[in-house]
């Protein structure tokens, strides 16, 4: 492994493990504060937070694993692409429901849909909580067999 996959690897790495700690910590934290609030009084975890550590940077991080994963060998390239596709998954199901089904929850008005929105966005949370930890510890893994 060369220098470049093994830091693109080591930051793939990180990078996953924050956002699934963060993302379960929203889930036990902020959500149920949100469910008690309007959406006016939430606090915005999407652009003060997440964009600066999965929007941009575990993007990027996956797409530069993906352009990588080719050069490496045996099972770390196993590993390492079964954690590129569920980051991948992930990725899409961020871009294409989680951040448009909040930014409609946070400019919306009060109302009984945001409860159920909200309670549907939060459900559905805990299978990309589960993909973002799949995907770490095959990354952990990948990262284990490059050794």
């Amino acid at each position: 492994m060369d220098v470049l996959q093994q830091g693109v690897l080591w930051l793939f790495v990180v990078f996953l493990g924050v956002a699934f700690g963060a993302g379960v910590y929203e889930s036990r934290i902020q959500v149920p504060q949100w469910r008690n609030s309007p959406p006016g009084q939430w606090a915005d975890t999407g652009r003060r937070f997440w964009a600066f550590v999965t929007t941009g940077p575990l993007t990027l991080l996956t797409v530069a694993s993906l352009a990588l994963v080719w050069g490496a060998d045996g099972a770390a390239r196993d590993w390492w692409l079964v954690a590129i596709v569920l980051t991948v998954v992930e990725r899409i199901a961020t871009f294409a429901y989680f951040i448009p089904t909040m930014v409609r929850l946070q400019t919306a008005g009060p109302g009984v849909q945001i409860q159920r929105t909200l309670g549907s966005w939060a459900t559905a949370n805990y299978l990309r909580h589960a993909l973002n930890l799949t995907a770490w510890l095959c990354a952990l893994q990948a990262l284990r067999a490059f050794e």
